[in-house]
């Protein structure tokens, strides 16, 4: 995985269109697609063997199904999104079940500031409590209307607010509320451990440059 990193750091960043003013993050190109990249097979799920756990550092950890998240309060998201391969999608739209809301719903008490998102197959992003809490974050059932497609990480991803699209995990599966903070996939291969576009939080380390053109030949929507 630290290939896919150093291959990054050897491309050319694009220049950003003014015309977008502070809409768009430095290096980012706008487009209408919706790529699709991520690591491994695209996973097969049975909604009622489906769960979702909330666990540790709780003081009432539980186990969720498919059906208890659609029970629970439901918002609708407007926001723009970006992806560390220098994409960038505005004013997309997504439904689902927001982190406050299911806490106080179950009265869960974390009792941590950090939290690892764990995802199908193996993988982690690790992320503040308080990005989970923000107000254009969600735990996300829906995109435009309509539910989830495989691919784009049906039944359940995450949708952070602010952060680079590889923190909003696909396929999720548990969120684990730690003491300190730890690297998860991308971030234990040379990726930044928060992820701010506006900052250019793309990796750890030295300041890089990404080809503007890395996500062209991939599937989208």
């Amino acid at each position: 995985m630290h290939d896919k990193a150093r291959r990054l750091r050897k491309s050319r960043a694009p220049q950003t269109d003014p015309a977008f003013g502070q809409r768009l993050p430095p290096g980012q190109v706008l487009t209408e697609r919706f790529p699709i990249l991520h690591e491994g097979a695209v996973p097969q799920y049975d909604l009622a063997s489906w769960s979702l756990r909330l666990f540790g550092a709780l003081d009432k950890p539980l186990q969720l199904s498919y059906a208890d998240l659609q029970a629970l309060p439901q918002r609708q998201l407007q926001c723009d999104i970006h992806c560390v391969t220098r994409w960038s999608k505005f004013d997309t739209q997504w439904r689902g079940v927001h982190l406050q809301d299911l806490l106080q719903a179950l009265e869960i008490r974390p009792a941590s500031a950090f939290v690892m998102a764990h995802a199908d197959h193996d993988y982690q992003a690790n992320l503040r409590l308080s990005d989970l809490l923000h107000p254009d974050s969600l735990l996300a059932t829906h995109y435009a209307g309509q539910p989830l497609t495989a691919a784009h990480g049906w039944p359940l991803r995450l949708v952070v607010a602010g952060r680079y699209f590889w923190k909003s995990a696909k396929w999720l599966r548990g969120l684990e509320f730690v003491d300190q903070e730890q690297p998860g996939f991308w971030e234990r291969n040379g990726f930044h451990l928060h992820a701010d576009p506006f900052a250019e939080q793309r990796f750890s380390g030295e300041a890089l440059d990404i080809a503007q053109d890395a996500w062209r030949d991939k599937a989208f929507d």
